[in-house]
């Protein structure tokens, strides 16, 4: 809460929840951590964070779980405005041995599938997303498009899809590995946008880049949270661009930088995709297009947007 409240001062809207795969089935001290909380899993404990964060703070929850069934799904939308499942890639062949989800049994595609069905089934606005550059191919990169697209065509519950670049770190496995350059971000984001339906929003990480304005010409139209705070959890050594510098670059390109909420403008009104508590947080913080009431950097249009 401490963090939170400290967002809140910083102008943030969202509160990230973003953790390992059930850590206490393979993590002893983490069994025991829950166990001396009050608490029988991490889902239990996350579940209850969130609702703290709605009660104490005008943050709104957005989770990253990890795989997860219906019913957990159902929890989760209850004390959250979204939630996150990174499909990666939709390939079999990466768990091979060698490759680059060998012995990583939360990223088997059927698995992460599911989760994303189940979001689905529940209506839970949800964000997903490819990563490039861990030895797919493009037919691999585009069947992982065409399999979240279909799952919105089902469901209609994918409000964003990340296309984000392997950034290889020291003492891994892939450490060696190399990294899509910027010219394999642009085909593939400007890929993405065709694919994709013209609803679902199109995010690239801008700390990932150093060019990352390059990244409107190819189609997106998200920069995805970026926090006055916190680091970047999943690439640390990446820091944040300052708001002030993403807005310029965005000027730049002739579009405008406008705040969203964790849920997007479609959804936020929308009874069969918001929980009522989180529905009446969003209530407090929309506008009536939906997008943040409290803007950062004020503007009256909407082209690239970030939460």
């Amino acid at each position: 809460m401490k963090i939170a409240r400290r967002g809140e001062e910083l102008g943030c809207k969202e509160a990230l929840f973003s953790l390992g795969e059930k850590p206490e089935l393979r993590y002893p001290e983490a069994a025991r951590m829950l166990e001396t909380l009050g608490y029988s899993s991490t889902l239990e404990y996350v579940v209850a964070m969130c609702d703290l964060v709605l009660k104490e703070s005008t943050l709104i929850p957005h989770v990253n779980l990890g795989t997860m069934t219906r019913s957990e799904a159902r929890r989760l939308k209850e004390v959250s405005g979204s939630v996150g499942m990174m499909l990666e890639n939709i390939s079999r062949r990466l768990v091979r041995p060698g490759m680059a989800h060998h012995a990583c049994p939360d990223k088997v595609p059927v698995q992460r599938i599911r989760t994303l069905e189940a979001t689905g089934a529940e209506s839970t606005p949800t964000t997903t997303g490819i990563l490039i550059g861990i030895g797919e191919t493009w037919s691999e990169r585009v069947d992982s498009l065409e399999a979240i697209a279909s799952l919105h065509r089902r469901y209609g519950h994918i409000q964003e899809v990340i296309v984000q670049n392997f950034k290889a770190k020291p003492g891994t496995a892939m450490s060696r590995h190399s990294e899509p350059d910027l010219s394999d971000m642009l085909r593939t984001l400007a890929v993405a946008r065709l694919i994709l339906p013209a609803e679902v929003s199109l995010q690239a990480p801008p700390n990932l880049s150093e060019a990352f304005e390059s990244y409107l010409d190819a189609g997106i139209n998200d920069w995805g949270g970026v926090s006055p705070l916190t680091a970047d959890h999943i690439n640390p050594e990446c820091a944040w661009p300052a708001i002030d510098e993403i807005e310029f670059r965005c000027a730049q390109k002739n579009v405008v930088l406008v705040e969203r909420l964790t849920t997007y403008p479609r959804y936020v009104r929308d009874k069969d995709f918001v929980a009522p508590r989180a529905a009446a947080a969003l209530s407090r913080m929309a506008r009536a297009d939906g997008y943040a009431l409290e803007q950062i950097h004020a503007d009256p249009d909407t082209a690239v947007l970030i939460d």
